[in-house]
């Protein structure tokens, strides 16, 4: 019978950032990942030569430290590098028409101006204004210092001169990003391009989405000089090295290990039953990095409250993706965007089902993830394919393979406004649906995570109410996305980490001292 101190069930980026940063801190920690590749949502995979990444692919703040993300944070933590390119361009393919769109400062004004005038103009700067100072406030008390114990008293308590000229703003990111729009914002566009940011960051609209997440974006993305960036290799080559950190410091990944069961003896998570039968024993804690819904189902009847099982049962879910990859063997023109968003109708909202397609060929500005002379193209609709028209069906029917055609049908009309002729060039082709999302990425109803709007629910913390049981990931506090996650997986670590040993980590990383 295998032990550690730690065992971290799943090893997508939250319980690998757990993991690794854990390792780091001294602990003996064993990752247990039911797939036969590390990653979870993050995982990259390789046909006929071509690099895939299986889902994000739109990354900042990773190529410079000290950064304000998590995830780059985690990174430095553990000594890690990232070689990154970076680029600031992507398309936009809207109902108002085709253009160019970058981040930083100044430029989506130039967009403005063409489309709803110098109107519009105003209200964006006034909303930048407005935002300037909330996004200062949302970096002010940086994850990496919250801890789920009184330890955060010091950890924390560093940083509160700092956060102190920001605590009225900081009252304003309690509530939903909507609130901080309905002053400023008039411009129907503009409202819409806020709702489709909102949606991409947290898979719901404006007034769903935190104001402090999208404080955040605004600090990251609006600013001056910023660019994006992209991990040489793609979204594995970041697993890797959050790997790499783990193995470093003495860590154990196992793959191809199915988790059947949290173990309970006497009122406390002790390990984990293997679906093979193996046991792991945990000699401080289990770390679930598996969604909600997920990890309830690995407890044994009774191990939690009733109440607290029913509420936790009953959050709210994201809907699915629906992906298609493709490996295609003609050049591209050069100064064609690596990233691409379509919407067809604003009327519908962006959470309608195929309403909104993302596109991303990454192998525009990092030609290693496809053999010379070709590219890789990732399509998917994000997080609005219902899993309710999937729910049931035989993967290996005939029933299947038509609604996989039918429902990928949106993302190559999306991918034709760019590559008129892709579907006679592909060498590669790849349909990806709900359950396929539910079955190699273990995820509730393939769903891309909790759907807490805030304002009216709030993530939880790390801690449950069985000791020595943990949670990090999407389902935990801060969130959804790359840097929540990261953030997540960070805090539990910390939680459980010695206070002068997360303190010298503090001081190592020189984050948010202003």
């Amino acid at each position: 019978m295998a032990m550690a101190d730690v065992v971290v069930v799943g090893s997508g980026i939250g319980g690998l950032s757990c993991a690794a940063l854990l390792a780091q801190y001294g602990f003996g920690v064993i990752v247990c990942e039911s797939h036969s590749i590390p990653g979870g949502a993050a995982h990259g995979f390789t046909r006929n030569g071509f690099r895939f990444d299986s889902g994000p692919s739109l990354y900042s703040g990773l190529s410079y430290s000290p950064s304000p993300n998590p995830l780059r944070q985690v990174l430095d933590a553990i000594g890690e590098d990232l070689p990154c390119v970076t680029y600031d361009t992507w398309g936009c393919w809207l109902p108002e028409g085709q253009f160019n769109t970058s981040v930083g400062a100044d430029q989506f004004c130039e967009v403005l101006a063409q489309l709803r005038g110098e109107s519009a103009v105003a209200e964006w700067r006034n909303l930048q204004r407005k935002m300037e100072p909330l996004a200062a406030a949302a970096v002010a008390l940086p994850p990496s210092a919250v801890r789920w114990d009184w330890g955060a008293i010091l950890t924390l308590g560093q940083f509160i001169p700092s956060f102190a000229k920001h605590a009225f703003n900081g009252l304003k990111l309690t509530g939903a990003f909507s609130r901080l729009m309905e002053d400023v914002v008039h411009d129907p566009f503009i409202h819409n391009w806020l709702n489709l940011l909102c949606f991409l960051l947290s898979g719901l609209p404006a007034d769903g989405t935190s104001a402090a997440e999208m404080a955040f974006m605004f600090a990251d993305w609006y600013r001056p000089n910023v660019k994006l960036d992209y991990p040489i290799g793609g979204s594995e080559s970041l697993v890797n090295a959050l790997v790499r950190g783990l193995k470093r410091q003495g860590g154990q990944l196992r793959l191809n290990a199915h988790v059947d069961r949290i173990l309970v003896e006497g009122n406390r998570a002790i390990g984990v039953r293997l679906r093979s039968g193996d046991v792991i024993r945990a000699r401080q804690a289990v770390i679930s990095n598996a969604s909600v819904w997920d990890t309830l189902k690995l407890l044994p009847e009774g191990a939690m409250p009733p109440a607290f099982t029913s509420k936790r049962q009953a959050t709210p879910a994201c809907e699915s993706f629906m992906h298609l990859h493709i490996g295609t063997d003609a050049p591209l023109p050069p100064d064609l965007p690596c990233h691409h968003i379509v919407v067809k109708d604003w009327k519908q909202g962006v959470t309608a089902p195929q309403n909104v397609v993302l596109i991303s060929i990454p192998s525009l500005i990092d030609p290693s993830l496809a053999p010379p002379g070709k590219h890789v193209i990732h399509v998917y609709t994000p997080g609005n394919e219902p899993y309710a028209l999937w729910e049931g069906m035989d993967r290996r029917s005939e029933d299947y393979a038509h609604l996989k055609q039918e429902r990928s049908e949106v993302m190559w009309q999306a991918l034709e406004q760019i590559i008129p002729n892709i579907r006679d060039r592909c060498e590669v082709s790849l349909i990806g649906t709900p359950l396929t999302h539910a079955r190699f990425l273990r995820r509730h109803r393939g769903s891309y995570g909790p759907a807490l709007r805030a304002g009216e629910s709030i993530f939880p913390s790390a801690q449950t109410p069985l000791p020595g049981l943990l949670c990090c990931g999407d389902s935990t506090f801060p969130g959804i996305g790359l840097p929540a996650v990261a953030a997540s997986g960070m805090i539990a670590a910390n939680t459980l980490a010695p206070v002068s040993k997360h303190l010298e980590l503090l001081q190592q990383q020189r984050i948010g001292r202003q």
